[in-house]
């Protein structure tokens, strides 16, 4: 039998401002787990990047990871919380309870569109912009590729890909509690029970979680806090082991959030023309708010031959959000007359969207010299949309009403082959065809509009394992993001294609007690997409183009175990962008030169994890995280311009074999910014307007283990 030559065990980790070298890398932030044996290491990660089981280290991709004991160390309970940890990623929240805007090494998420960004849980794809932001119970493994990974993940893996995996049920009974308190009257408790119903065959796990937040932001007109959330979420999962061979997994959730929206501040008292960095509270003369539901349900059904394993995942969603809110995002008393002429003025918009979809994979055995997999996908969605804006002190007269309804078929057929040429190189080659066909109908006249969008998204690598411990790759991979329509009226926007080179190294050094991984990266995209609202189009929601975008850059990420108790972790993400070229028609201020949108120059994370035995059975930990994100450019006229932003989280806690307690905090300076901002000539209003981040926030947690 052929056995490739592995390096020895090792975890992935964060990046680090001291190793800036030449490239980026992929691992996980400190963790209190370590490998068993004579000397202390870090904790082995394995990962399932490539649609099989691998060590983290041994992966020819830019993967940062975070394990199980990290997503508790570093108190990981939403989306949110491990994007701050990954270099060249951002998060910007924003608007509504499930409204939020991922970027990935420049490439970004556009509202009431497709993600750049494929998520994956427990290998079932979530199409939807609505669905990534969420809160996280009974995490495994959470993995962030980065760059294209369209012929694996399919379309819309332009940028990267987010795997994450939930815990398993297990054949012994057990489970967990959680819960905690903090300011703004947050109230949150958690739990997960799983074992068998039928020894060995049949097993269970079911979580379940609930979060109460008062909110920190203050409405200065309505005296009233704004930000406010809460949420109910239950996950179920029954396994059946039918044989040896065969494996059936019916999983389900729902989860159901309300909580404030639209409370942008409005700069109707600033003449300044960048106004990202001046201080404004919320002074809408209604209190917004919006709700989000989600149900999933999906059977997994994995059939172990002697040709490989064959998966077939069948999965439905459906995702429901609606908002109510203030459109000029201010007052009678601040804006007499409001914005427009015709006094207060609100806006609406109820969206509802099915999908549903079907996958067949076929995996080889991973033991051979030549190793392949070959799938088929389909993807059927169902996305209705009503937006609406009224005139308040008219009786709620409704001055806009747009309602379309959109049916979405994409097909695709994927397959990769990985050839090891030795012992130590290895060329693995990947070829998708995605085809997304869409149609609009403008519910009020009948009227529908067709268009169909497709392309092949080819993936080469040559990686050589150099030592023992050190992997080198370098790689071409191709992305796709599929076009689509505007809102009703609006006009057609364009597919953006996607071409990326990186060079990477991975390797760990003192006994597997360090870790270093890099990568370079450069990327073409062209009709690059971007997002505004044009008011002056009826509150229209815009998809736009730039013809052509160079992107750029670096990551590097370094973990080291200094003692058995002491990590120290650092990353450091360097990003670069060029509008190279504008075609004639955009409607919004651009010039080639600038940086695209939501562009942030530089990440920095830096970190240390320390543990000290109190008693033969309890441990005290202390984990410090600091993080600093680059200049960002709000739009492609470059005006507007967030200041580097520096924030600082603690974590302070009590451990012993089956419980803890911890006090933590995040952003300890009480750092004021903006999660998003919008200006004047890309809204239509007459002022800029922005979404604050969230102040700091601290709390205490409980959890017990049985």
């Amino acid at each position: 039998m052929y056995a490739k030559i592995k390096g020895p065990k090792q975890h992935p980790s964060y990046p680090c401002a001291a190793a800036l070298a030449l490239a980026a890398i992929s691992f996980t932030p400190a963790g209190g787990a370590f490998a068993q044996g004579s000397a202390p290491r870090l904790e082995e990660i394995v990962v399932s990047a490539q649609r099989r089981d691998e060590r983290l280290q041994d992966v020819p991709v830019a993967v940062t990871a975070f394990s199980a004991r990290d997503v508790l160390d570093a108190g990981i309970e939403s989306t949110a919380d491990f994007i701050a940890l990954t270099p060249n990623v951002g998060f910007d929240d924003s608007f509504t309870v499930g409204n939020s805007f991922v970027t990935l090494r420049g490439v970004t998420q556009i509202n009431n569109a497709d993600s750049p960004v494929a998520i994956v849980i427990d290998g079932v794809p979530q199409n939807n912009q609505k669905q990534f932001k969420m809160e996280l119970y009974d995490i495994e493994r959470i993995e962030i590729l980065k760059g294209p990974q369209g012929a694996l993940y399919g379309r819309n893996a332009i940028g990267g890909a987010v795997n994450i995996v939930t815990r398993q049920p297990t054949n012994e009974p057990e489970g967990w509690v959680q819960a905690g308190i903090g300011n703004g009257s947050r109230r949150k408790i958690s739990a997960a029970a799983s074992g068998p119903i039928i020894d060995d065959t049949l097993l269970f796990r079911v979580v379940a979680g609930y979060t109460e937040f008062d909110g920190l932001i203050v409405n200065r007109f309505l005296d009233d806090k704004v930000d406010f959330y809460d949420s109910t979420d239950v996950q179920g999962r029954l396994t059946w082991l039918a044989s040896d061979a065969l494996r059936i997994d019916l999983r389900g959730a729902i989860s159901r959030a309300d909580g404030g929206a639209t409370y942008d501040a409005a700069f109707f008292d600033s003449t300044s023309d960048d106004n990202t960095n001046l201080r404004r509270d919320p002074v809408t003369d209604i209190l917004g708010r919006s709700s989000r539901d989600m149900d999933d349900v999906a059977l997994v059904m994995d059939y172990e031959a002697g040709m490989g394993t064959l998966t077939a995942i069948t999965a439905y969603t459906r995702v429901q959000e609606d908002y109510l809110g203030d459109l000029d995002f201010c007052n009678p008393v601040d804006c007499p007359g409001g914005f427009f002429g015709f006094g207060q003025v609100d806006q609406m918009q109820d969206l509802d969207v099915e999908l549903l979809s079907q996958e067949l994979r076929l995996v080889s055995p991973d033991d051979q010299r030549l190793r392949w997999i070959a799938g088929v996908y389909g993807l059927r969605t169902d996305r209705d949309l009503l937006t609406r804006a009224t005139l308040t002190e008219l009786g709620n007269f409704e001055i806009v009403r747009n309602e379309e309804s959109n049916r979405n078929y994409a097909y695709s057929v994927f397959g990769q082959v990985d050839f090891d040429i030795t012992e130590r190189t290895e060329i693995s080659a990947s070829l998708r065809f995605d085809e997304d066909i869409r149609r609009q109908t403008d519910v009020a006249t009948g009227e529908s509009r067709k268009a169909t969008f497709s392309a092949l998204q080819p993936r080469l690598v040559l990686s050589h394992q150099f030592t023992d411990e050190g992997l080198g790759y370098v790689s071409y991979a191709h992305g796709f993001r599929s076009g689509g329509f505007n809102g009703i009226g609006g006009r057609e926007f364009a597919q953006e294609e996607l071409h990326n080179l990186e060079i990477g190294y991975k390797t760990t050094f003192a006994d597997n007690r360090v870790v270093l991984n890099s990568a370079l990266f450069a990327s073409r995209s062209d009709d690059f997409q971007f997002f505004f609202v044009d008011i002056d189009a009826g509150g229209a929601q815009v998809i736009d183009n730039l013809a052509r975008v160079r992107l750029w850059g670096a990551e590097v990420e370094l973990r080291a175990l200094i003692t058995e108790q002491w990590q120290v972790y650092g990353a450091l993400g360097l990003l670069d962008s060029d509008i190279r070229r504008i075609d004639d028609g955009l409607t919004v201020p651009a010039e080639e030169g600038n940086r695209t949108p939501k562009t942030q120059r530089h990440s920095v994370n830096l970190g240390t994890q320390l543990g000290v035995p109190l008693t033969p059975g309890i441990e005290g930990v202390l984990r410090v995280d600091y993080e600093r994100r680059g200049r960002k450019y709000w739009h492609t006229d470059n005006v507007s311009v967030l200041d580097p932003v520096d924030l600082l989280n603690a974590r302070l806690a009590l451990r012993a074999e089956r419980w803890e307690v911890a006090l933590w905090g995040r952003n300890l300076t009480d750092t004021f910014y903006y999660a998003d901002f919008n200006a004047q000539p890309f809204t239509g209003l007459p002022h800029d307007i922005a979404h604050r981040a969230t102040p700091r926030t601290w709390g205490v947690d409980f959890r017990y283990e049985f």
